[in-house]
């Protein structure tokens, strides 16, 4: 049946025309934006997707220019470690050549100070953008640790949390502690018990000793020992200069180097009493330390056996807001001017020497790391951003295949309009 009212051809037409025509203005954005997902409308899942992953890979960006920062910042440091360990060993040839007598050590000592000071430029120097991982001044809070931005990581629930490689400060410097402006305490309050403020060690049929237990190490505490003399040759050991040892924790101090620290600045002075000829090479004076399966350490301080009198006491010293020296501090001290201090001086500087080198190798490691890093991060950035074209790209060969098809379509489409359009002006013949 034909009607005049309905014509269901054209409608028919005219739907297959709407159809042809959104197809080919969806191919067509996609031919021109080159995406097959521009909007939420698209594929809400798929976009919320892309966006999620192109937010990461923004993140990732400002990511590598951190690393590249911090990459700067450390290797400055490590030309200036591995500079100052090239002085230290000019300055140990300097050492070397003041043990002979038959030389002006006057004039190396001279050197060496020159080296010492050119030491200490380098590391007063040794900055990027302000930052210095050589140099401790004007710090109490330890050697530190700067945190270098190295990735973003995003948990199964969504939550994003940062991840940082840590540079740990090496304190090159040559700058001395400054115990000015801490505040003596007791015993108790220092957290170093089982030492009273006066406890004399040595005397009687056998050598006396003494316990300390270190506990509670925090960056920038520094305790002291004051070692006063009561005669005897025990008690004339130490002159007046040598009466203090000290040592001051930095970042990451466990009990056991707070307690070596210690042990070690002890030792050090009895080995120079014995150097000086003020106590006999048989002593049996000195300090050890243990370490337990908790890590707590214990010092023991052991005396000499003698009469009574042959004795000295400690006493415990806690210095708060402490400024702690660089790890070259003991380059102040070292004098070749004298026989006795050039041979001090050449056990001296091989300690220095290592701690050098150990600061190079730790701010190379670092390096290395943060190079590997930057890698990964540029490598993980470009595969989230070819997953995220995978998701949302056009495939531009099927979309000009698809165009072609729907012009063929609409063209077809409008032919068969025009058909249907037609049909009411052959029921007009009729009438004829």
């Amino acid at each position: 049946m034909s009607s005049i009212l309905t014509n269901t051809g054209a409608m028919v037409a005219l739907q297959t025309m709407r159809g042809i025509n959104k197809n080919m203005a969806q191919t067509q954005s996609e031919i021109s934006t080159g995406k097959s997902i521009n909007s939420a409308k698209d594929n809400a899942a798929v976009w919320a997707i892309s966006k999620t992953m192109q937010a990461d890979v923004k993140g990732f960006s400002a990511i590598s220019d951190s690393l590249a920062l911090g990459r700067s910042t450390v290797a400055v440091a490590t030309q200036a470690a591995e500079t100052v360990t090239d002085l230290l060993t000019q300055m140990k040839g300097a050492i070397v050549s003041a043990q002979e007598d038959n030389v002006d050590r006057a004039k190396i000592q001279t050197d060496i100070v020159a080296l010492r000071e050119q030491i200490t430029s380098i590391t007063t120097a040794a900055q990027f953008n302000g930052l210095n991982l050589l140099s401790n001044r004007e710090q109490t809070a330890g050697s530190g640790t700067v945190n270098v931005l190295s990735s973003l990581d995003r948990a199964s629930d969504g939550s994003v949390a940062s991840a940082n490689i840590g540079v740990a400060k090496q304190d090159l410097g040559t700058n001395t502690t400054d115990w000015g402006a801490g505040t003596a305490s007791t015993a108790a309050t220092l957290n170093l018990d089982g030492l009273a403020a006066a406890t004399a060690i040595g005397g009687g049929a056998t050598p006396n000793e003494q316990s300390l237990e270190v506990q509670n190490v925090v960056a920038g505490m520094g305790v002291q020992i004051n070692i006063s003399a009561s005669g005897g040759e025990v008690g004339d050991a130490f002159d007046d200069a040598n009466r203090a040892v000290s040592y001051v924790a930095r970042d990451g101090d466990t009990q056991a180097d707070m307690a070596n620290g210690l042990a070690n600045a002890f030792n050090e002075r009895v080995a120079a009493a014995i150097e000086a000829g003020t106590l006999s090479e048989d002593t049996t004076i000195g300090a050890t330390v243990a370490v337990d399966a908790d890590g707590v350490a214990t010092i023991t301080f052991t005396g000499e056996t003698g009469a009574a009198a042959d004795t000295f006491s400690l006493q415990a010293v806690q210095t708060d807001g402490v400024e702690i020296g660089g790890r070259l501090e003991a380059l102040n001290d070292i004098d070749v001017s004298t026989a006795t201090g050039a041979r001090s001086a050449l056990s001296e500087i091989e300690g220095l020497i290592q701690t050098a080198i150990d600061s190079a190798a730790a701010f190379g490691s670092a390096q290395t790391r943060i190079d590997t890093q930057a890698e990964f991060i540029k490598n993980l950035s470009d595969a989230l951003t070819t997953g995220i074209g995978s998701l949302v790209d056009a495939d531009m060969e099927a979309a000009s295949a698809r165009l072609q098809a729907l012009q063929v379509q609409q063209q077809l489409a409008t032919q068969s309009l025009s058909i249907a359009n037609q049909q009411p002006q052959n029921i007009l013949a009729l009438f004829r």
